[in-house]
C-alpha cells in the first residue's frame, strides 16, 4: 500500500506540479529510503520515528543539504496523504531544519572563461561552452534544447527550466554564431545514422547528447585551467560578471529563472568578495 501512495504521490508531483524528471526521482529515492528505514504503514508513522529517522541521517553523516531535503520530501509526501485522507495527522509538522553554512558558489575570471573559448574546440563543443556561459542555461537546459526553442535572427533561445517553467533568454553575437557553425554538423549526423530527433546536440556518436556528456567535458576543461569546475561554474560566473557590469539584479533573476529574488543575491556577495580579493591583491603592500 505504500510503495502505491508514493507512486500516485510522483504522479501527482509530475502531471500537476509540473516537477522535472531529475526532481522526481530524488523525491522517489528520498522516500523509498524513508520507507525502508521505517517498515510499517505510512498512516501509523508518528513524529517519533520521524525524529529517530532524521537522527539516524547525522549519525550516519549525511550533510546538513542532504537532510534539508529528505526533510523536504518527507513533508511534501506528508502534506500529499493528509490532503488526500490518507493520514489522519501529519508527523512532520514543526520538523526543524538543519542550519546549512551559506557556500558561495565557484565563479571563473573572464580571462579564464576566454582560455577556454579560444582553445581549439570542435563546432558541439563550442556550443556548450557558449550556451552554457553566455545564456546562463542549466545542464538540464541545454540538452534538452530543441531545433525550434531558438531564433538566431531576433538572438533569443526559449528554454525550460525547474518546473517545466518557460523563460526566454536573449543570445550573444558569439552563441549566434557557434550555433550556426554547428548546425551543418548537425545536420550531416542526422543524416548519416538516420536520427528522428528534434534535440539540438547531437553526440558525434550519434546519440542525443546527455548531462553526464557534459559534466564530463566541463571537467576535462577545467583540467585545463586547474580548477574543478561543473556547468554550473560557468551559469554562476554569467550571472556574476552580469552583476559586475552593472546588469540589473530583478534582469539577471529573469535571466537565470529563479523564481525568488534572494537566490539571485547570493551572486551580489560573490561579486563583493571578488572585489576585495582584487583590491588585497594589488595593494598587498
Amino acid at each position: 500500500m505504500s510503495m502505491q501512495l508514493l507512486s500516485e504521490y510522483l504522479e501527482y508531483l509530475e502531471i500537476e506540479k509540473g516537477l522535472s524528471e531529475n526532481t522526481t526521482q530524488a523525491y522517489r529515492r528520498d522516500l523509498t529510503d524513508f520507507m525502508s528505514d521505517i517498515k510499517c504503514e505510512l498512516s501509523n508513522i508518528n513524529r517519533s520515528q520521524i525524529t529517530t529517522y532524521i537522527r539516524n541521517l547525522h549519525e550516519k553523516h549525511y550533510s546538513p543539504t542532504s537532510v534539508m531535503r529528505k526533510i523536504a520530501s518527507l513533508r511534501g509526501f506528508f502534506k500529499w496523504l493528509c490532503a488526500n485522507n490518507y493520514c489522519t495527522s501529519n508527523p512532520t509538522l514543526t520538523l526543524e531544519q538543519p542550519k546549512v553554512p551559506k557556500k558561495l558558489p565557484k565563479v571563473m575570471t573572464l580571462q579564464e572563461i576566454e582560455t577556454l573559448l579560444n582553445q581549439h574546440l570542435t563546432k558541439l563543443e563550442k556550443v556548450i561552452l557558449e550556451l552554457l556561459y553566455d545564456c546562463g542555461l542549466r545542464v538540464s537546459e541545454l540538452v534538452n534544447l530543441k531545433i525550434n526553442d531558438y531564433d538566431l535572427n531576433a538572438k533569443y533561445i526559449q528554454c525550460y527550466g525547474k518546473g517545466s517553467k518557460e523563460r526566454i533568454v536573449p543570445m550573444g553575437k558569439k552563441a549566434v554564431t557557434a550555433v550556426k557553425n554547428y548546425m551543418p554538423e548537425r545536420d550531416y549526423l542526422i543524416q548519416k545514422y538516420r536520427l528522428n530527433t528534434k534535440r539540438l546536440l547531437i553526440h558525434e556518436n550519434g546519440r542525443e547528447l546527455t548531462r553526464q556528456d557534459v559534466y564530463n567535458f566541463i571537467h576535462a576543461q577545467g583540467k585545463k585551467i586547474h580548477k574543478t569546475i561543473s556547468p554550473h561554474t560557468l551559469r554562476h560566473s554569467f550571472a556574476t560578471h552580469l552583476l559586475e557590469n552593472g546588469a540589473d539584479l530583478r534582469v539577471v533573476q529573469e535571466l537565470l529563472g529563479h523564481s525568488d529574488v534572494s537566490t539571485t543575491q547570493l551572486y551580489t556577495h560573490i561579486s563583493k568578495k571578488r572585489l576585495k580579493e582584487v583590491y588585497f591583491s594589488i595593494n598587498k603592500d
